[in-house]
């Protein structure tokens, strides 16, 4: 696995405020995790972060692979589309995703409390996305989905005019699934974005598995999911993904360091 990113890129750690340079580190660990966990697509889908105390959000250059994003890499925009900063990629020209921009600037916008928004085509996600039934509650952990929420597929996110549809269907939620398309999950920091994507995509890989023995599913009682789900709340729980991130970055330093640049 490589360990250096392609662009010899200067360091923006003393051009930005300490605030913004964590989140970029924190947005490129995530990146990095993604592709090692298997749920990146070549140099589509996007995660962003929103900058602390601004109304700007970092994504990620346009053709740049998953595993080679560093802190430094990130285009930031603000919410009506203006780049703000972009790093110098030369003849490249590297830049933002129309798509990416469509759907995180919509939900960076609506909702003030999402602080990190991640989008995945994964074989798994997609396939579910497909199917009428959407996330079944079949397993303990896919009972913390139950309150998944869903957006027709309309087409490429190209026209802003999706996005009130799009903030429509997520609500308050932090789940969504994107009919015929994806995974999107709206969370308040990058580790907890990590830690639902990772587990959202556990939940279709296992409900995949299981719709394929052909056998008759086993049913939970609805008394019982809500019980379940309740438990994976904010208000019982510490949020998701605090314990571990601290681990997975310890795990990026050890096979794909320098993201931190």
């Amino acid at each position: 696995m490589s360990q250096t990113s392609v662009f010899p890129l200067p360091s923006l750690r003393d051009k930005v405020s300490p605030e913004e340079w964590q989140a970029r580190v924190d947005l490129a660990a995530c990146y990095r995790l993604f592709d090692l966990y298997g749920m990146s697509d070549l140099a589509a889908n996007h995660i962003s972060v929103r900058v602390p105390g601004e109304e700007s959000f970092l994504i990620n250059p346009y053709g740049m692979l998953y595993d080679e994003m560093t802190a430094s890499c990130f285009i930031k925009v603000d919410i009506d589309g203006k780049v703000l900063f972009s790093p110098d990629f030369g003849k490249l020209g590297y830049g933002v995703n129309r798509a990416g921009y469509v759907i995180h600037s919509a939900i960076h916008q609506a909702r003030p409390d999402v602080g990190c928004v991640a989008h995945t085509h994964t074989a798994a996600g997609m396939a579910v996305s497909a199917l009428e039934c959407g996330v079944l509650p079949l397993t303990q952990t896919a009972m913390r989905f139950a309150d998944t929420r869903y957006h027709d597929y309309q087409g490429v996110v190209l026209d802003e005019a999706e996005k009130e549809s799009l903030i429509q269907d997520l609500g308050d939620g932090a789940y969504l699934m994107l009919r015929n398309h994806g995974l999107l999950v709206a969370c308040s920091t990058v580790a907890e974005a990590f830690n639902a994507m990772h587990r959202f995509e556990l939940v279709c890989r296992t409900q995949l598995l299981t719709q394929a023995c052909g056998q008759k599913l086993v049913e939970v009682p609805e008394p019982v999911i809500q019980a379940t789900w309740n438990n994976y709340l904010p208000g019982t729980r510490r949020p998701f993904g605090v314990l571990e991130w601290p681990a997975m970055l310890r795990k990026l330093d050890r096979v794909n360091p320098g993201y931190d640049r």
